[in-house]
């Protein structure tokens, strides 16, 4: 069985309270802080298959939104209210399933956004990032500067890659990731795009990807989660059922 619950947090003292969602199947393991990607929010058809998928795999998610987003804006706020959200949102997600070991990361920009605020400054609990096609670069203009600050992270992480991604060059990703300490996990997605969307061609459909997706996660996090009963300093920031 697994339950659904609307949360809200306050995600900086500027932008106020925004919305999250939490999907505890009863025999999670961990919890994957999932933020969503510039274009759409929490509520995407990617990000409610991928916390499907996850649950089937025994991973709890907490999916949240940006204060833009929360607010029907199209552009992105300024990166430090991003960033202060995505601490905001793993001190709730901590709050809400205290029992359960974290990992954080997100679609596209909300995994780069999540490796940044752990580049500048730990996040408390987070035992690893998991990105779901990191934005390595825009379309066309392949550089791996957006991924300079990986090497700063200290912490596993696992990049899952679709091989047709238009925002992630696996020329420049491979031998960045092969620098960065601990080794990441590169998990490719053959014929996958940017959302791990596959042709008809390949004979599978976006329910089977995500669940290859979600069960090399699971795999992934046995791997790298502290073993034993967890020991949290208390939050003073926390999710209230909406």
């Amino acid at each position: 069985m697994t339950k659904s619950e609307k949360l809200l947090f306050e995600a900086t003292a500027s932008s106020g309270s925004v919305s999250a969602l939490l999907t505890l199947p009863a025999d999670a393991h961990c919890l994957y802080v999932m933020a969503h990607g510039a274009g759409a929010g929490m509520r995407q058809t990617f990000m409610e298959s991928m916390a499907a998928a996850l649950a089937a795999e025994g991973i709890a998610s907490f999916r949240y939104q940006f204060p833009y987003m929360e607010a029907g804006k199209r552009a992105p706020s300024p990166r430090p209210i991003l960033l202060k959200t995505v601490r905001s949102a793993v001190n709730a997600a901590a709050a809400a399933a205290p029992d359960l070991p974290l990992v954080a990361g997100g679609k596209s920009m909300g995994g780069r956004m999540t490796s940044l605020a752990a580049s500048e400054e730990p996040l408390s609990g987070v035992a690893g990032l998991v990105f779901l096609g990191f934005p390595l670069h825009a379309a066309g203009r392949p550089s791996s500067d957006r991924g300079d600050h990986l090497k700063d992270v200290g912490l596993p992480m696992m990049f899952i890659q679709g091989t047709r991604d238009q925002l992630a060059d696996l020329s420049l990703l491979e031998p960045l990731v092969a620098e960065i300490r601990p080794s990441p996990l590169l998990h490719i997605v053959e014929d996958g795009d940017h959302s791990l969307r596959v042709p008809k061609r390949t004979g599978r459909n976006d329910k089977d990807v995500l669940q290859s997706v979600a069960a090399a996660i699971g795999r992934w996090a046995e791997e790298i989660l502290p073993k034993g009963p967890l020991k949290r300093v208390p939050m003073v920031d926390g999710a209230t059922p909406r």
